[in-house]
């Protein structure tokens, strides 16, 4: 496997500082701060129903549903109306592993294989090598919506943009200066990040705050064993809870779902072999209890997700997989194709560049779907100590140091793949990108509200099917 960005392995530190000051002639710094749309952009609506027909059909309308809740949630589910956006504004050319969805929804906390609870990006369906820009874009047009959703005055809300992407820039820069070594053991502690937050924020938000910590050391595979199963004729199945969880043989007919769980017991074998051997030498203690499709997120609902419940050495020893369908990423379209000819592989080998620690059970697979269809899929733990913030309760303090958190774990993900250099010395010392990102960010969330409009009218005159 090559490098992302093959020139910066060629050229010294001060040859890729260069390059990077060059870039700002190809696109000015202030540049980015313009969003006009396209004459000839594709309706929204057309996008979500192109992406419908891949997906579950009876699943379809509940995506539209969870999309229309307000802005904010209309904009999660949007990757690929944004993708196209994205594709029209300038770029410097230098290239990293992008997540292809850096929305603040999809940062967050959550256990290390070491147990530490720590910070990062939690969300790669999308990844893909791509424009660093186009991350960092969403990210900041992301903290402008969930402040205009909490209803803060706009000056609040460019505040908590400039802090986001300050943070970015000053980390980018940060990094450009240290080894490749610290570079890749950088991380965020969860816990020391809270605790620099005393007094940064209000008692209130402290509390909130701690809840959601303590609330991650129980979010694990015993915890979803309480809630997501029960005993039937002294059998452990997993609760039905249609639409959301669906037991395989609610799915399909009686006489398929032996034939069914033993097609699904022998590709977790199959997929074994993309983990490491100590972790898969771990998998083959577990035997498969019950297996069931589960609705998962805002953007993936209608994608086929499995929850496998296993048992290791007796029966209060659980373990949660998660088999989630893995389709093209959608900044395909715009750019090169993955190297990786499965999506499933190509999700996780981006996490695992991306992330500063990934699940033990993290790995991907070709699949045999139920309707007979071959399929990528990536398995990760259904919960591992997950924690994210309640953007519904996020006060006007909170925002800016939550959006500085993801601001410098995106930085640290891109410095792992891409040229820190080039791109610290493009962003600079000064402000120029911080507040030009701030005008994108309010001018795409304002593109965002007329999207969530147009969809909103396709959904009540029967264009789009809403549950």
């Amino acid at each position: 496997m090559t490098t992302i960005d093959a020139p910066a392995a060629t050229l010294n530190p001060a040859e890729r500082a260069e390059r990077g000051k060059a870039a700002r002639t190809l696109a000015p710094r202030s540049g980015h701060a313009r969003w006009e749309t396209p004459h000839e952009r594709e309706d929204p609506v057309a996008v979500l129903q192109r992406q419908a027909t891949t997906r579950v059909p009876e699943l379809v309308p509940l995506r539209h549903e969870r999309m229309l809740v307000s802005p904010f949630t209309f904009y999660r589910g949007a990757a690929a109306i944004m993708a196209a956006d994205l594709a029209t504004t300038a770029s410097t050319g230098i290239s990293v592993q992008c997540c292809g969805d850096a929305h603040l929804a999809n940062f967050g906390g959550f256990d290390s294989p070491e147990r530490d609870l720590v910070f990062d990006i939690n969300d790669f369906d999308e990844t893909l090598t791509g424009p660093w820009e186009w991350d960092i874009k969403r990210l900041a047009a992301s903290i402008a919506i969930a402040a205009q959703d909490r209803e803060f005055d706009e000056e609040v809300g460019r505040n908590a943009v400039r802090e986001t992407v300050r943070s970015y820039r000053q980390a980018m820069r940060t990094f450009a200066t240290m080894s490749n070594l610290d570079v890749w053991y950088a991380r965020l502690n969860l816990q020391g990040v809270l605790d620099r937050w005393k007094g940064r924020v209000t008692s209130a938000d402290m509390k909130r705050l701690d809840r959601l910590v303590a609330k991650a050391g129980t979010k694990n595979s015993l915890k979803a064993f309480t809630k997501l199963t029960e005993q039937v004729d002294g059998q452990t199945r997993i609760i039905s809870d249609p639409p959301l969880i669906v037991r395989l043989e609610d799915l399909v007919p009686a006489d398929r779902v032996g034939d069914l769980t033993n097609e699904i017991t022998t590709w977790l074998r199959s997929y074994r072999s993309t983990l490491q051997p100590d972790r898969a030498l771990l998998l083959e203690s577990y035997r498969v209890v019950d297996i069931a499709r589960k609705v998962v997120g805002v953007g993936s609902v209608g994608t086929r997700c499995w929850i496998v419940l296993l048992l290791g050495r007796d029966d209060a020893d659980p373990l949660f997989l998660q088999l989630k369908e893995a389709e093209a990423s959608v900044f395909e379209r715009f750019l090169s194709p993955s190297e990786y000819p499965e999506h499933g592989r190509r999700v996780v080998e981006g996490q695992r560049l991306m992330q500063a620690s990934s699940d033990i059970f993290l790995g991907w697979d070709q699949l045999t779907a139920i309707d007979g269809v071959d399929r990528d899929f990536y398995v990760r733990q259904l919960w591992d100590g997950k924690v994210s913030a309640d953007l519904t309760t996020m006060s006007p303090t909170v925002l800016p140091e939550y959006g500085g958190m993801c601001g410098w774990t995106l930085a640290r993900a891109h410095a792992r793949s891409g040229d820190r250099i080039a791109i610290g010395a493009y962003l600079g010392s000064s402000t120029t990108f911080d507040r030009a990102m701030a005008d994108f960010a309010f001018a795409y969330a304002a593109q965002n509200e007329r999207d969530y409009a147009a969809v909103i009218a396709a959904a009540r005159d029967g264009r789009l099917a809403t549950a």
